[in-house]
């Protein structure tokens, strides 16, 4: 996906979900919309996995850091 942060994701597919909520989207765009939608949840599903694999990792240093040095 473009260069896309998860906060523009987010905001995106929140749009999307609005437009369809409110009828604001013909029969003609909903294909085209719900597949961008699957696209952007995917993108976030992704991020929010690497983020939580990161936080793990730093926490897992943390603890052995203390470990190793008696805090």
């Amino acid at each position: 996906m473009e260069n896309l942060s998860y906060e523009k994701a987010f905001e995106e597919l929140q749009s999307i979900v609005s437009e369809m909520e409110g009828g604001a989207i013909g029969i003609d765009d909903l294909s085209v919309k719900v597949k961008r939608a699957a696209e952007l949840i995917k993108f976030c599903k992704q991020k929010l996995k690497a983020t939580e694999m990161d936080v793990d990792q730093i926490l897992k240093e943390m603890e052995t850091d203390e470990t190793e040095n008696g805090f």
